[in-house]
């Protein structure tokens, strides 16, 4: 779907099914975008989690929770979204 590629700004949550333990089909899905600023997992499964966020393509990946930061970490974004993080290279 044209929403889940796009990269919006405002409240805007898309939830999609998968296959039970497909975790690889949903990377490869959440990856599948040209842009990359952030991201959210949602699970009671702390492995799981740590798994997934290591292999999102996203500058921020937020665990069980949204749009909760320090201002003081880096930001910034992967492929479109931006030109890396700040406090980077």
């Amino acid at each position: 779907m044209y929403i889940a590629k796009e990269e919006s700004f405002g409240p805007v949550m898309v939830i999609s099914k998968f296959e039970n333990g497909d975790v690889d089909g949903v990377l490869r899905r959440a990856n599948a975008t040209e842009y990359g600023l952030a991201s959210g997992v949602f699970t009671k499964d702390i492995n799981k989690a740590l798994y997934i966020s290591e292999k999102l393509e996203a500058g921020t990946v937020f665990i069980n929770t949204y749009n909760k930061t320090d201002v003081a970490a880096p930001f910034g974004g992967f492929k479109l979204s931006g030109f890396g993080k700040d406090l980077g290279k």
